[in-house]
C-alpha cells in the first residue's frame, strides 16, 4: 500500500516531494512546508485505497450509511492517518535521521474547525470507528471557513477570533466542483393539475445558492478501507447573481449573503436574522447531502424505489431533521411518487440520535421564518402534522390534548425533535439513563405510541486515537503487558485487571502518568508563565461551558480550599493544581462570567505566596481535540460534575477514564455506566440523583437561600464573589451570585456542595495511599474498552442501520 516500505526509502522521498513541491532543500524549509510535504506524501498513499473503496462499495451494491452532523470535530488529520497506515514508526525514523522531530512537524496542522464539543468528537470517533470495522459509512458536514471561534483570553475575559483554521489550505481535502448542486430559499410554490386531475407542485423564484462538496478520506486502521467526510461550501450562482443585480458592487455583497451560510458554526441566533441563518445552514447542509445522495444512488439502480435497502441516513441530534420532509420533496416532486409509498421509504431510511433533554436544545423554529424561507418544505412539514395529528385523534379521541401536546407544529413553531421522532424508524439516546428519562418522561407520549423505535446506544471514543495516539507511553506499556490485540479489540484491556495489584506494573503506570504531566506542566508553563507542581493532584474540569456542567461548583470548591488556608496557611492540605479549559458561546453572557470568575479567582490564588503554591488554577484557552490530547493522559482527576439528569452521555468521562484518571461524578449519563463497571470502590459518587432532581424539579422544596443562610462555607464564598474579596469590580459576579440565589439555583450547585466537599476530601486522603490510588487507576484503563466507539458502531450497524462490514481487496 505504502510508496515507502522502509525508513531509507522515505527519507529519499521526502527529500524528493520536498523540492517538487517547495521548490526548497531540507535545509531551507520551513516547519509548515516540512508538514504539507509529509502530508501529501500520506494523502498519495492513501489515494488508491480511496478510490478502490467507493470502486468496490459501487459494484458490489452494498449497504452504506450517510451520518448527517453539523458538527464534525476532527482534531489533526495527520498522525491519525500515520498510525492508522501502519507507517508512523517509519516515518518518525525516517525524520529523525533528517534531523527533523515528527512531533513538531505534526503541530503545524491546525484542529479542522468543524466542531466545538462532545456531539462533534462523538462524530468524529464514529467515522474513524466506521472505517476500522470495514463498515461502509461516509459523514455529510458544513465545510465552516472560520469555524465557531477562536477563543483568547484577554483580562480574564473571553475574547472571540475568527478560527482561520484554512488560511494556508487544507492539504487533504478534494475540492469536486463537478458534484455541485443547487438549492433554492424563498420564493413560491407553483401548483398546478394534470388531466388526471394530480397535483405537482413547482419552486419558482427565490435565491439559489451552489454548494460544493469538498472530500476528506477517513482512513480506517490497517485494512485498506478509506470512506468518505464530504463537507458543503455554500457559493454564490454567478450567472443568476450578475444577471439580477447588474452592479459589481451588489452582486459582491449579495455574494457574500449567500455565503455566510457556511462561514460560522453556530451563527448568532438571538435576533431574526440569525433564527434564519442558522436554518438556512440547515436546509443547506442536508439538501445538498440528500441531492447528492439521491443522484448516485439513481445512477447506479435506475430507481429510488429501493433507496431504504442500499442507503441508511442518521441524523446526529436535531440540527439535520430536516432530511425527512426535503427526502419527500424529492419523492414527491422530483420521482412524483405518491405520498405513503414516499414516507415508507423515508421513515424506513432515516434514524435520529438525541443527545440531550435540556429544553432549549430541543430546537423549535418559528413558522414566521420557517415558512417564507422554505416554502415548498413548510407545506410537506405540515401535512406530515395534519397527517400524524389525524392519527393521534384517532387513536385518542377523548384526549384531543394529545394531538396538541405532540403535534409537529404548535403554537407558531415548529418543533424538531417531534418532526425526527414521527419521521424515523429509529430513536435511540446515548447513555442508558438518558434514554430511560427520554422514554419515561420526556418523550413519554411519543415512547407509548411508538415503543419499538426507542432504544439505547451509549457514546463511545475511538480508543486507538485517544489512547494509542495521544498516550503513546501508556499504550507502549499496555502492549509490553497484554500485546497489541487491544488496538483492534478493545475489551482485551480488561486483561489488565489481572495486573492490578502487581506494584511493579502500577509503578510503571505511575512512571508514565508522572511523564505526561510533565509534559503538560511544560506546556502550562510556556502558555501561561505558570510553574505547577507536578506531584499536586491534576484537578481538570474541561468540557463546553454551560451552567449544568457546573464549572461553579469547582470554583467553589477551590474558593473553599483557599478560604480554609487563608484561616490557616501551615494546614496539611494535598496540592493540587485546577485545570480548566471551556468556550462560551459568545451570546451566552453567563457562561462567560463564569469563565471570567475562573481566571480572576487564578489571578487571586496563583499570586498568593501565603498558601505556599498549595493550589494553583489553570485555564487554558480555545480548548480543541489537538488540546485535550495533551491534557487527558496527564489528569489524575476527571470532573464529571454535572447536575444529575441533565448530561445526556459524556464522553469526557471515558477519554479520561482510559488513560489513568479516576473520575468524581454525578450518578448522570454514562456516569452511571462507569460506576457499574469500575465498581464503586473505583469512582467518586457524590450529589442528588436523578431521580431526586427531578422530584425537586417536578415538586419543588428547594430553598437555595436557606442554604446560603445555614452552610457558613456557602455563604462566605457567594459574599467573596461581591465584597471586593477578588481583584475585580464588586459587580462583576453579581449575575453568578443572583443566578444561584434570586434564580432558585436551577442546576442545584449549592444543593451539591456540602457533598462534593466531602466526597474531594475523600480523593485527597486516597491520593495519599500511592498504592491504593494506582490500582484504583489501573481498574479504570481495564475497562475502558467497553466504551470503544468500535462497539457502539457494531451495535448501530446491527440495529438500527442493518448494514455489515465489507473488507475492501487492495490491488
Amino acid at each position: 500500500m505504502s510508496m515507502f516500505t522502509d525508513r531509507e526509502s522515505f527519507k529519499e522521498l521526502f527529500v524528493q516531494k520536498l523540492k517538487v513541491v517547495h521548490g526548497k532543500e531540507l535545509k531551507e524549509a520551513t516547519r509548515l512546508e516540512l508538514y504539507k510535504t509529509l502530508a501529501l506524501m500520506v494523502r498519495e498513499i492513501i489515494m488508491e485505497s480511496w478510490m478502490d473503496t467507493r470502486r468496490q462499495y459501487q459494484s458490489h451494491g452494498v449497504k452504506e450509511v450517510y451520518y448527517f452532523s453539523l458538527e464534525f470535530m476532527m482534531g489533526r488529520f495527520l498522525e491519525n492517518n500515520l498510525i492508522n497506515l501502519g507507517i508512523v514508526d517509519i516515518c518518525r525514523d525516517g525524520l529523525g535521521d533528517l534531523g527533523l522531530d515528527l512531533f513538531d512537524i505534526v503541530k503545524e496542522e491546525p484542529d479542522a474547525g468543524l466542531g466545538n464539543g462532545g456531539l462533534g468528537r462523538l462524530a468524529a470517533c464514529f467515522l474513524d470507528s466506521m472505517a476500522s470495522q470495514a463498515m461502509p459509512g461516509h459523514g455529510m458536514g458544513v465545510r465552516y471557513k472560520y469555524g465557531l471561534f477562536e477563543q483568547r483570553i484577554k483580562d480574564g475575559y473571553q475574547v472571540e477570533l475568527p478560527e482561520y483554521w484554512l488560511r494556508e489550505g487544507n492539504v487533504w481535502e478534494k475540492r469536486r466542483s463537478d458534484e455541485t448542486v443547487e438549492i433554492r430559499f424563498g420564493g413560491e410554490i407553483k401548483e398546478e393539475d394534470d388531466k388526471d386531475g394530480k397535483t405537482f407542485y413547482s419552486h419558482e423564484g427565490g435565491e439559489v445558492v451552489r454548494a460544493v462538496p469538498y472530500d476528506t478520506p477517513v482512513v480506517g486502521y490497517l485494512n485498506n478501507t478509506v470512506n468518505n467526510l464530504r463537507l458543503w461550501h455554500a457559493e454564490a450562482a454567478e450567472t443568476e447573481v450578475c444577471e439580477t443585480l447588474g452592479c459589481y458592487r451588489r452582486v459582491v455583497e449579495y455574494r457574500h449573503s449567500l455565503e455566510s451560510i457556511t462561514q460560522l458554526l453556530y451563527p448568532d441566533d438571538t435576533d431574526y436574522e440569525g433564527k434564519e441563518l442558522r436554518l438556512r445552514q440547515q436546509y443547506f447542509l442536508v439538501s445538498a447531502g440528500l441531492q447528492d445522495i439521491v443522484r448516485r444512488h439513481r445512477k447506479q439502480y435506475g430507481t429510488l424505489e429501493n433507496l431504504h435497502h442500499k442507503i441508511a441516513i442518521h441524523i446526529n441530534d436535531t440540527h439535520p431533521v430536516l432530511t425527512i420532509p426535503e427526502l419527500m420533496r424529492i419523492f414527491l416532486d422530483e420521482e412524483e411518487m405518491e405520498w405513503e409509498k414516499a414516507w415508507e421509504i423515508t421513515t424506513s431510511t432515516v434514524s435520529y440520535t438525541n443527545h440531550t433533554i435540556m429544553v432549549e436544545a430541543l430546537e423549535v423554529w418559528p413558522v414566521d421564518i420557517f415558512r417564507p424561507l422554505l416554502p415548498r418544505i413548510y407545506f410537506i412539514v405540515e401535512e406530515i402534522n395534519r397527517r400524524f395529528c389525524a392519527k393521534l385523534l384517532e387513536k385518542y379521541p377523548e384526549n384531543p390534548e394529545k394531538a396538541a401536546e405532540m403535534a409537529i407544529i404548535g403554537e407558531g413553531e415548529v418543533r424538531m425533535a417531534h418532526l425526527a421522532v414521527v419521521g424515523s424508524h429509529s430513536v435511540n439516546g446515548v447513555a442508558r439513563l438518558h434514554t430511560e428519562i427520554l422514554k419515561q418522561r420526556e418523550m413519554n407520549s411519543f415512547y407509548r405510541l411508538y415503543p419499538e423505535k426507542f432504544n439505547n446506544k451509549t457514546n463511545g471514543i475511538t480508543h486507538r486515537f485517544w489512547l494509542l495516539k495521544s498516550n503513546p507511553y501508556l499504550a507502549q506499556l499496555v502492549n509490553q503487558v497484554i500485546g497489541p490485540e487491544w488496538i483492534r479489540n478493545p475489551r482485551e484491556l480488561s486483561r489488565l485487571e489481572d495486573y492490578a495489584g502487581d506494584n511493579a506494573f502500577q509503578e510503571q503506570v505511575y512512571q508514565v502518568k508522572c511523564r505526561n504531566k510533565v509534559n503538560l506542566a511544560r506546556l502550562i508553563k510556556e502558555k501561561k508563565g505558570l510553574t505547577v507542581d507536578v506531584d499536586s493532584v491534576f484537578d481538570v474540569h474541561v468540557k463546553r461551558l454551560h451552567p449544568y456542567k457546573r464549572q461553579l461548583l469547582k470554583v467553589m470548591h477551590i474558593m473553599h480550599l483557599y478560604n480554609l488556608l487563608q484561616e490557616d496557611p501551615g494546614l496539611d492540605i494535598t496540592p493540587r493544581t485546577f485545570i480548566f479549559g471551556a468556550k462560551a458561546f459568545p451570546h451566552f453572557e453567563l457562561a462567560k462570567c463564569i469563565i471570567k470568575l475562573i481566571n480572576t479567582v487564578a489571578d487571586k490564588v496563583n499570586r498568593d505566596k501565603k498558601i505556599n503554591d498549595k493550589l494553583k488554577v489553570v485555564f487554558l484557552e480555545n480548548y480543541r481535540v489537538s488540546l485535550a490530547s495533551r491534557i487527558f493522559p496527564a489528569a489524575d482527576l476527571s470532573e464529571q460534575i454535572s447536575t444529575a439528569s441533565k448530561e445526556a452521555s459524556g464522553t469526557g468521562n471515558m477519554k479520561f477514564m482510559l488513560n489513568g484518571a479516576l473520575t468524581i461524578g454525578t450518578m448522570d449519563g454514562a456516569n452511571v455506566e462507569i460506576a457499574e463497571l469500575v465498581g464503586k470502590d473505583n469512582i467518586f459518587i457524590f450529589g442528588l440523583t436523578a431521580e431526586q432532581v427531578l422530584h425537586y424539579q417536578k415538586y419543588g422544596g428547594y430553598n437555595a437561600l436557606k442554604l446560603y443562610d445555614s452552610d457558613p462555607r456557602i455563604k462566605l464564598i457567594l459574599d467573596q464573589l461581591v465584597n471586593g474579596f477578588l481583584p475585580a469590580p464588586r459587580d462583576e459576579f453579581f449575575m453568578i451570585r443572583e443566578h444561584l440565589l434570586d434564580h432558585h439555583d436551577e442546576f442545584f450547585v449549592l444543593r451539591d456542595f456540602a457533598s462534593y466537599v466531602e466526597t474531594q476530601q475523600k480523593v485527597a486522603e486516597i491520593y495519599q495511599e500511592k498504592e491504593r490510588w494506582r490500582k484504583k487507576c489501573i481498574h479504570n484503563i481495564a475497562r475502558a474498552g467497553y466504551f470503544s466507539s468500535d462497539l457502539t458502531i457494531q451495535n448501530y450497524a446491527a440495529e438500527i442501520w442493518n448494514i455489515e462490514p465489507f473488507f475492501v481487496k487492495n490491488r
